[in-house]
């Protein structure tokens, strides 16, 4: 891979005296789903919100398609979709309203039939967002990092808290996301998810990037060093039982 669309070079963020990024560098390439791993403080969240202009960066440099964040933020936000880890939506507008009202900051003209039909959400237009379930309300926030049609699209810990089949409903819909021609950035707590979603992963810990490689290679690194279940594997899970009894189309999750 030689087609990086963002990079990141010896990124340090502080706080006074604690240093929460401690001259990190990756690149991230056009067309993969890339996740940011580590424990909670480690830095990760830190390092999208930057790279989303969202955060001033102590010291460091970050390209995403070829600009500078420190020259051209406003160019690069009008490339870019952002979902955060707490979306705030007006509760008693409906998702056709709420559609228009992004369209509008966007200045972007949208169907919007077109943006819910593709998050499985296009029989619930005349809802209003607080009738959605969880998992319902997660697809909607992630239709609004899409409506200006971004080149690099930011999930931050996107399943949090749903049930299995809604984490698998939005799997697909992050992998069609990518298929469509987006690059995007995810952090997540799941590392069945980042193993079956990303082309490669980033760990973090204490501010540093301590690997960072397929999921396959990080797995098959650890096996070949000697590493061995303790409880046999069996051929399936709990939650594909949980799968298979309950179906995982989009149904209300």
């Amino acid at each position: 891979m030689s087609n990086p669309v963002i990079t990141v070079k010896e990124l340090v963020k502080d706080y006074g005296v604690f240093r929460a990024v401690k001259g990190i560098s990756f690149e991230v390439q056009q067309g993969e789903i890339f996740g940011l791993l580590g424990p909670n403080g480690a830095g990760k969240t830190t390092t999208l919100e930057i790279m989303e202009t969202l955060r001033d960066k102590t010291s460091g440099e970050v390209i995403i398609n070829g600009l500078n964040l420190d020259s051209a933020p406003e160019q690069i936000k009008k490339l870019i979709g952002v979902q955060l880890q707490a979306a705030g939506y007006y509760p008693n507008l409906s998702l056709n309203e709420l559609i228009r009202l992004f369209a509008g900051l966007y200045n972007k003209s949208v169907d919007q039939q077109a943006v819910l039909d593709m998050v499985g959400l296009g029989d619930r237009g005349k809802s209003k967002y607080k009738e959605l379930s969880g998992g319902q309300k997660q697809r909607f926030s992630i239709a609004t990092t899409l409506i200006n049609e971004p080149l690099l699209v930011f999930l931050d810990e996107p399943t949090t808290g749903l049930d299995p089949q809604a984490r698998r409903n939005l799997w697909d819909l992050i992998r069609s996301v990518r298929d469509k021609g987006a690059t995007v950035v995810i952090t997540t707590h799941y590392m069945d998810e980042a193993e079956n979603l990303c082309d490669r992963v980033a760990i973090i810990d204490k501010g540093e990037i301590i690997s960072i490689d397929t999921p396959d290679n990080l797995i098959d690194s650890l096996v070949s060093r000697g590493f061995e279940r303790k409880k046999e594997v069996k051929p399936a899970t709990l939650e594909d039982v949980f799968l298979d009894l309950t179906g995982h189309e989009w149904k209300n999750a």
